[in-house]
């Protein structure tokens, strides 16, 4: 009988977050596959777990893969942690996890901590859409970096991201001037003795860690561009073309011109009628 894949979800900075299936499992599985095993035996020794454990990481995650997953074949059960909070997030887990599935080996996921679902709960802003950018590209990738940036111009859901210190005042800087002065928690070591929670704007936070060195671990949550913002940019960029050009736009997708002529009032909050003349008035 083939063995299992467990997630287990480890704390993001205070040991009582650990849950009973957690320890119960880690306990019980063959092995624990760790990000880095010299950090994972402190958790293991506090808990007086002895399972025996193996690397994997970012630079092993695919020959790795392969071999764990020859062990869950002959049958071994193994367990998958991170460093803190759940595997497979921003994290080189979700390769073995798509090979697992790949190779019809059971995946499970036992829940728990998670930086970038407690800052969002903590943060004041809107939880019912959100997404999650993780860390940005580095400085060295300035391509990718602004690639991103320009779509999170336009997102209209709450943005997370992760960050280091070292990097923090240069990822709000950017941030600010791709955004704008938007809305943003900065949530830094969170569930640990000095957390911090601070409400603000992307400009008093650059003011802010001007004046103060960044340390911790920080998770930023940044409101998105509301939807009647986009709705005003967009009317507005419809009323920057001529009724004609507006026109051509739509019938050059093979609309009709009267289906045009409803796309085009719908866009200028006009009615047909008035669009009608303003054809009509343009061509005489």
């Amino acid at each position: 009988m083939a063995g299992k894949l467990y997630l287990c979800a480890t704390p993001i900075g205070n040991l009582d977050d650990m849950t009973f299936r957690v320890l119960e499992t880690l306990k019980e599985v063959d092995i624990i596959a760790a990000e880095d095993t010299r950090n994972s035996i402190k958790l293991l020794n506090h808990f007086d777990i002895h399972t025996p454990m193996t690397s994997y990481h970012e630079y092993n995650k695919y020959d790795k893969a392969d071999y764990l997953i020859g062990l869950m074949k002959e049958g071994k059960n193994i367990a998958l942690i991170t460093d803190a909070g759940t595997p497979a997030i921003s994290d080189p887990g979700e390769v073995l996890v798509r090979m697992c599935h790949e190779n019809g080996v059971v995946v499970t996921s036992l829940p728990g901590p998670a930086a970038c679902i407690t800052a969002l709960t903590l943060s004041g802003l809107s939880t019912r859409r959100f997404c999650f950018e993780a860390f940005l590209p580095g400085s060295e990738d300035k391509k990718a970096r602004k690639e991103i940036l320009e779509e999170l111009k336009q997102e209209s859901r709450t943005i997370i991201v992760y960050e280091a210190p070292h990097h923090l005042r240069a990822v709000l800087k950017d941030l600010y001037e791709a955004l704008g002065n938007r809305k943003i928690t900065i949530c830094r070591e969170l569930t640990k003795k000095f957390e911090d929670i601070m409400p603000t704007t992307l400009e008093e936070a650059i003011a802010h860690y001007n004046d103060n060195d960044p340390r911790g671990e920080y998770v930023l949550v940044i409101e998105g561009k509301s939807l009647e913002e986009k709705k005003k940019e967009q009317q507005q960029s419809w009323e920057s073309m001529s009724v004609e050009e507006h026109m051509a736009y739509y019938e050059d997708q093979g609309i009709s011109h009267k289906d045009a002529m409803k796309k085009v009032a719908a866009d200028r909050g006009l009615g047909k009628r008035e669009i009608y003349s303003m054809l009509l008035e343009n061509k005489e």
